[in-house]
């Protein structure tokens, strides 16, 4: 007897973020912080040709990235994934995807802040890697004064790769 054909997974993509991605991002980015990014941020942000990624599920956007290079180090300023694909990988594979952009531009680190708060996605970074290096005070805005951010780096390079 013939069994009934296996669901297929949606298509997930990683693509470059386009200004038609925008207003898409800008919910995510509201629904998620309460001091969120604004759409001019992130218009700026296409414009001066940060690395911009979209995770698309069956075309929706679900997740995006932001991360500029500057002085042989990459920084991801922001990254975040709508609340109904958080912890199924979605983060996982975007962040992984950044690490990688970042390493074949030649980058030898990667920073980004997150809150102290945010436990579930510090274990993501630590999981990838990162390591904290350090601690800026009063960096967030939140709703009783400051947050403070925890710097965490990963190394991209090392001398012994090259050997």
């Amino acid at each position: 007897m013939a069994t009934a054909p296996e669901l297929l997974a949606p298509e997930v993509v990683i693509r470059a973020m386009r200004g038609s991605d925008v207003s898409d991002v800008v919910a995510i980015e509201r629904s998620s912080y309460q001091f969120p990014w604004s759409e001019g941020i992130f218009r700026d942000c296409l414009r001066v040709g940060y690395v911009c990624r979209v995770v698309t599920v069956s075309r929706q956007v679900m997740a995006y990235g932001v991360m500029s290079f500057g002085a042989g180090e990459a920084h991801i300023l922001n990254l975040c994934v709508a609340e109904s694909y958080r912890c199924r990988g979605v983060g996982r594979q975007l962040l992984g995807s950044l690490i990688e952009r970042a390493s074949d531009a030649g980058m030898s680190d990667a920073f980004l802040e997150v809150r102290p708060s945010n436990t579930s996605a510090i274990r993501l970074y630590l999981a990838l890697g990162f390591e904290q290096v350090g601690m800026r005070r009063g960096y967030y805005q939140a709703v009783n004064g400051r947050e403070d951010a925890a710097v965490l780096r990963r190394a991209l390079r090392s001398d012994a790769s090259s050997s």
